[in-house]
């Protein structure tokens, strides 16, 4: 229902592709909530992967968006995993205000070797590297980029260290990722995903020494802390079930009503994603107008066209070598 058209006391649903800040002010805790549909499931056909594959870059689709769309400026997030295993590059971005692409490089012969025998793990497909998540607010600015190991973890876990190493903010992130099947046996992927952050405005929570950073008695345990709101959430976080954060019958808003009925929950406007690759003729020009004589020779058919293929949205431009002066 648009904004136009509702009545006061009528409350609307973000629906698919959009992500929905939440706050339950009694826990302190703010967080973000999505469930993505079209975007996802054109951004995965598009590129005609692997199940495994496919998988893995839903969900680094879904961290990309949840974490992008808190950026408060104009710029970009860029989530990107550089490991050993058959699927050795996930690349996600989210540029402000709306716009997600992704893609994924992995070795065919591998990952079937490793399918082949079973072991289809995440992170065994993933392997030992690195996770680099990057906030760049464009040029004349300097990037902030925190680096998370990766080594058996899943991305969902190394989501929750990269808050814990870089921003120093008890984080909890749930994501999930599957297929749809509709009438006639069509499928279509989905994905969701849930981030919730403790970020208490009394100074007593934040000196309490289970949360990190805090400067409690070192010696005391959690469980003694009489604030216990961090734990609540983590136990109330538990109880989501990955066919929920899928089910668009189930939807941002029910979800976090059925969660934190009893503390009340306020959601803010939401914030659509949509699926847009930043790539165009102009830029691609650009960059191969950069290139030395030898280079363009190189990068020339046989025909003498230059032929460049977008790795995210795969849209194909042409050049002809003779558009650039250093073929003179």
């Amino acid at each position: 229902m648009a904004d136009k058209e509702r009545k006061l006391g009528e409350f609307g649903f973000a629906g698919d592709d959009a992500v929905v800040p939440f706050e339950v002010g009694p826990l302190d805790v703010r967080g973000r909530i999505v469930q993505l549909g079209p975007l996802l499931d054109t951004i995965l056909a598009r590129h005609d992967y692997p199940e495994p594959v496919a998988r893995l870059l839903a969900e680094a689709v879904v961290v990309t968006v949840l974490l992008g769309t808190s950026l408060k400026f104009q710029g970009k997030f860029i989530l990107q995993s550089r490991t050993d295993g058959p699927v050795d590059m996930l690349v996600a971005d989210f540029s402000t205000p709306h716009a997600v692409r992704a893609y994924a490089r992995f070795d065919a012969e591998r990952l079937e070797t490793l399918l082949a025998a079973g072991e289809n793990a995440p992170e065994t497909l993933l392997g030992s590297g690195v996770l680099a998540l990057t906030i760049d607010q464009g040029p004349h600015t300097q990037r902030y980029q925190g680096i998370v190991q990766l080594d058996g973890t899943s991305l969902e876990e190394a989501a929750k260290t990269y808050f814990r190493q870089s921003e120093q903010i008890p984080t909890d992130v749930r994501l999930a990722v599957g297929k749809q099947v509709l009438a006639g046996g069509h499928e279509r992927w989905r994905a969701g995903g849930f981030l919730a952050q403790f970020l208490p405005k009394a100074p007593e929570r934040m000196r309490a020494p289970d949360i990190h950073g805090g400067d409690g008695d070192a010696d005391q345990s959690p469980r003694e802390v009489a604030d216990n709101a961090w734990q609540e959430l983590l136990a109330l976080s538990a109880t989501v079930e990955p066919t929920e954060l899928l089910d668009p019958t189930v939807g941002s808003e029910r979800l976090l009503f059925r969660l934190f009925n009893e503390h009340g929950v306020r959601v803010f406007n939401s914030v659509e994603v949509r699926d847009q690759c930043s790539c165009s003729r102009e830029k691609i020009h650009g960059i191969l107008g950069g290139f030395s004589a030898e280079e363009i020779t190189e990068s020339m058919e046989d025909d003498g066209v230059i032929r460049v293929n977008c790795e995210f949205c795969s849209k194909k431009y042409e050049f002809e070598a003779t558009e650039f002066a250093t073929t003179a």
